[in-house]
């Protein structure tokens, strides 16, 4: 141990910063990964600039407009109460998607931070930790989600809390099992031999050279979440009148006249919710492979 210096130990645990322009090459050649980035990229762009793109407000009420398919003046055409179907897309899309970035971040917050205790320290902390994860794995999510919103009130806010407190296991056991490998390397054992603080030696030895994998599930999470919501607005727990999401726009298009009739009231927040969600997952495949250390070892090789 007397011959590993602190130079040494910078070296080992910055090795992987170098690797990070190969993988972004790598993910740039992945036609999907990249067409999934664009698309993202458009749609968050879209509900971003939705007031600049919009001619209407998304509640604004024109009763002599009621259902009207699609034209000149309604891009997309209007709702039973003369709606712009267009502006409620955009305006939409800005509650569907931050209830899933939102979300996730409290949950890879949290579970980040549990799996590297766990996975650092070990022992009776280790099992606690496991314990409390194996525990909240067994709750069936959806239900006391459910439960939850039910009674303390559907809102957007609610939403997002419940589903970020009980999305975190996935992300602790990953963090937790990928800091195991790394806990007994020589770098840190290195770091700390020099006496640095566990927390140092977790944030800036071991943590970045574990991030992938995590930043690959992160990414995937984010499209499980706003299907999620999606659904529980469909349920109308979600987003409460008159406020728009892709999920409540689908619900108040649920009955059959309008299934059969006017086709432009569901299709278009069904369309905006598989393409979120295909984006999304294409981005998250594109990461994995990007970030996968034999495939960039390869690509550093040639």
């Amino acid at each position: 141990m007397s011959d590993i210096t602190a130079a040494d130990v910078t070296i080992a645990s910055g090795a992987s910063r170098g690797l990070w322009g190969e993988a972004a090459r790598r993910f740039l050649n992945h036609r999907l990964a990249t067409l999934g980035l664009v698309m993202l990229a458009i749609i968050v762009l879209a509900c971003v600039l939705a007031p600049l793109i919009a001619h209407y407000g998304p509640n604004d009420i024109d009763l002599r407009g009621r259902n009207q398919p699609p034209g000149g003046a309604h891009w997309l055409g209007t709702d039973g109460t003369g709606r712009d179907i267009f502006a409620r897309i955009l305006y939409g899309g800005r509650i569907s998607l931050s209830v899933g970035f939102i979300a996730v971040a409290i949950s890879a917050a949290i579970g980040i931070f549990i799996g590297c205790v766990a996975g650092y320290f070990g022992g009776k902390v280790d099992l606690l930790l496991m314990g409390l994860i194996d525990m909240v794995l067994t709750f069936p999510r959806l239900v006391i989600i459910i439960a939850f919103v039910a009674v303390v009130g559907p809102s957007i806010f609610n939403t997002m809390v419940v589903i970020g407190l009980l999305s975190w296991p996935s992300i602790a056991r990953l963090t937790r099992g990928e800091i195991l490998a790394l806990r007994n390397q020589e770098f840190v054992l290195a770091a700390r031999s020099l006496g640095t603080s566990p927390s140092v030696i977790i944030l800036e030895h071991i943590l970045p050279n574990v991030l992938s994998p995590i930043l690959v599930a992160i990414t995937l999470d984010v499209a499980t979440v706003i299907l999620l919501e999606a659904s529980l607005s469909f349920l109308g727990l979600g987003a409460q009148a008159p406020a728009a999401s892709w999920g409540n726009m689908l619900r108040d298009a649920r009955t059959l006249s309008i299934l059969e009739s006017q086709p432009w009231m569901w299709i278009p927040p069904g369309a905006m919710i598989a393409m979120a969600v295909l984006s999304i997952n294409f981005v998250g495949d594109g990461l994995r492979d990007a970030l996968d250390p034999q495939h960039i070892m390869g690509g550093g090789a040639k």
